[in-house]
């Protein structure tokens, strides 16, 4: 595939209308988008975007689509619809997938896409709204050599660190075990706050502290420092259910691979205990609030 003459977006959330954004603004080619809610589509307008009535009308009309929605069984069953991303498929398309799905669900529907002369990337992006916003997100991608030039320059409008991971569905491994790392960090300095808060040590004195030693990490200064230490945990950001969606598939990853990924399972406990407490909707480190005993 040439340069694409037409480019589509399907779903435009937290991560997506950002993303649409800097694609239309950056690319040089026109952008069609779709989503169940009018008001990203309202502000994109903006931009250039233009509005269509349906995922089917954004695969007719585009050679490049790129999906961002909530997870792998929505692009899924958004592919199987009737009228979905499947029946409407083409010679020479190609679907890029920015969601986080299960990597069996990926490669699955990879084989259907070129059954139909299709094509699928899947290249989850990584980094927060901010980044999304400013155009740095990390990129993880699932493809071909051949694939992954023709959609690196489309995917650098958006993305400052993009990185060929292997064969389609590599980039879900990557996208799902940094996200396992990441929990897994944020439950080490949950407990470290607690114990040392108990043990006389003020907390800020704590993590200052421990960013000069071997502990420092990415999670301590963000996590650690920006929602944890102020106990700062909104709704609408990275939330404990969504977090667990995407844990979830690291660990059935983790039984498909006959890996014992135990600290991951104890990730799930505290998301669990953060469920049933009515903290489902809050910024995952919100875990950190649970682990007192008294």
């Amino acid at each position: 595939m040439s340069t694409p003459t037409t480019i589509g977006f399907i779903g435009l959330g937290v991560m997506g209308e950002p993303i649409c954004r800097n694609l239309a603004r950056k690319s040089g080619v026109p952008v069609l988008a779709f989503d169940l809610s009018p008001e990203p589509l309202a502000r994109l307008a903006a931009d250039g975007v233009k509005t269509v009535a349906s995922p089917a009308e954004v695969m007719q009309q585009c050679d490049v689509v790129f999906l961002s929605l909530p997870s792998g069984e929505v692009v899924a069953k958004l592919s199987h619809d009737a009228n979905g991303l499947l029946a409407n498929a083409r010679k020479g398309q190609i679907v890029i997938d920015l969601s986080t799905s299960a990597v069996n669900t990926t490669r699955d529907l990879s084989k259907e896409f070129e059954a139909r002369g299709a094509h699928l990337v899947d290249a989850p992006v990584a980094r927060t709204r901010a980044a999304a916003e400013a155009g740095t997100l990390a990129v993880f991608v699932g493809a071909t050599p051949e694939l992954f030039a023709q959609v690196q320059p489309l995917i650098g409008t958006f993305a400052s660190d993009i990185s060929l991971c292997g064969p389609v569905g590599c980039g879900q491994v990557l996208k799902i075990l940094n996200n396992m790392m990441l929990f897994e960090n944020v439950v080490a300095i949950s407990e470290a706050k607690n114990i040392g808060e108990r043990a006389g040590v003020d907390p800020k004195v704590l993590f200052a502290t421990l960013t000069q030693g071997s502990a420092d990490s990415f999670a301590l200064r963000n996590h650690g420092m920006k929602a944890v230490l102020p106990g700062d945990f909104p709704e609408r950001a990275f939330s404990v259910k969504y977090a667990q969606k995407d844990l979830h598939y690291a660990l059935q990853l983790a039984d498909e691979t006959g890996v014992d990924a135990r600290g991951a399972k104890i990730v799930d406990e505290w998301f669990n205990k953060a469920i049933a407490q009515g903290d489902g909707e809050k910024y995952h480190p919100v875990i950190s609030t649970l682990m007192a005993k008294s």
